[in-house]
Formats: structure tokens, C-alpha cells, sequence
């Protein structure tokens, strides 16, 4: 082959090599009716509102998805992890969605226990064979809920990057930001998780799991 048209050849497959590497990959589209587990603490439970308005609730309306709430108020993201491997038998998941660590942020717990916790639940779920999102959550304070500036904790950025997971950001903050979006200093109202479950929704339909 002729030098011009070897670097012809080559410059091209580079084009499209970096082309490639820019793109964000699209993880596959789930049917409806497909079982996604919500895990989570009272956040995902929909403590402040009624069971049919919570963030797993509206998720399933907007997506045809069945999502199963596994959100207990309280828990803690080692009482998470205790549960996870009932819960992946019992339904066999496509999708984990990972939201926890609030309280144990709340509860000053040490955060390479919480950070150890959070990437071992995701590990799990990948192992089982299901696509894993992990959910920001913010690392709340009296004053930073006063002055209404909450932001993501640095971990959940670092165990994404480390696992190489999809990182929904901000969605917590934003919404526990705002009073009207709230029920009381730490939980969302109706309207409030309504906003995150559609946030979360177009985070999911950007990776590709949800079509349309």
C-alpha cells in the first residue's frame, strides 16, 4: 500500500478511535415490566409522604419499570449491605439503584467504613448480574440545610470513578435544598420526590436503560 494511502488509512481509524472514546458508552435498554431494586433508607422508603408518592413509586409510573422500594427508614450503609443478598435472590434484579449513606453521615460514622459499605453493595449487585447506578447523596448539616447549600459527599464520586459506575448527581441536593420540596429538615415531600425521581429518569434514559 502506498506511504499516502497507509497514512491516510491511519489517520482515520485514529478519528474514529478518539470519536469512540468520547462518546459515552449506553449501557442496554430495559423493557417494561423489567424489576429494578431501589436501595436505600427513608429517602427511598418516601418518609413525608404517602407509599404511592415516593421517589420509587413515581419512578415506576414514568418508566414501566417494576421497582421494587427496598428504602427502610433509618438504615444505615452497613445494614444496607447486610440485606442486599436477600433481596438480589428474591428478585433477581436488572437494575440496582444505590442510594444510602445519609444517616451514616448524620450519625458522624467513619467514612472509610461508610465508603468500604457503599462499594461492596455495588460490587454485590454487579456480581448477581445487575447494571448498578449509584445515587449521590449529601453529606447533610443543620447549617448547610440552613443556608441552603448542600452538596454531594466527596465518596460517591470516588467509589464511581473507582468502580467504574454511573454516578446520579445532585439529586438529593438539590431537592433538600429547596423548602418547598421538603417535608422537614432531611426528607423530601410528594413534590420533592417527584422532582427526583424525574431527574433520575433522564439520568437513566442519557445511559441508555431507559428508552425514549
Amino acid at each position: 500500500m502506498p506511504s499516502s494511502r497507509r497514512q491516510i488509512l491511519l489517520g482515520a481509524l485514529s478519528s474514529a478511535a478518539l470519536a469512540a472514546c468520547g462518546r459515552k458508552a449506553r449501557l442496554p435498554a430495559l423493557p417494561a415490566g423489567a424489576t429494578v431494586l431501589a436501595l436505600g433508607d427513608s429517602l427511598t422508603f418516601g418518609t413525608g409522604t404517602l407509599p404511592d408518592k415516593s421517589y420509587p413509586a413515581v419512578l415506576a409510573a414514568i418508566t414501566g419499570w417494576n421497582v421494587v422500594n427496598a428504602g427502610v427508614p433509618g438504615d444505615v450503609s452497613a445494614r444496607a449491605l447486610a440485606r442486599l443478598p436477600g433481596l438480589l435472590q428474591e428478585h433477581s434484579p436488572k437494575l440496582v439503584l444505590v442510594s444510602i449513606g445519609g444517616n451514616d453521615f448524620l450519625r458522624r460514622m467513619p467514612s472509610a467504613e461508610t465508603r468500604a459499605n457503599i462499594r461492596a453493595i455495588c460490587q454485590q449487585a454487579s456480581a448477581a448480574g445487575a447494571q448498578v447506578v449509584l445515587i449521590a447523596v449529601p453529606e447533610v448539616s443543620a447549617v448547610a440545610a440552613a443556608v441552603r447549600s448542600l452538596g454531594d459527599h466527596a465518596i460517591f464520586k470516588e467509589i464511581a470513578a473507582d468502580l467504574k459506575l454511573p454516578l446520579h448527581p445532585s439529586g438529593w441536593a438539590k431537592v433538600l435544598s429547596d423548602p418547598a420540596l421538603k417535608s422537614d429538615t432531611i426528607h423530601a415531600n410528594a413534590q420533592g420526590y417527584e422532582a427526583f425521581a424525574r431527574k433520575l429518569a433522564e439520568t437513566l434514559r442519557e445511559l441508555g436503560l431507559l428508552g425514549g
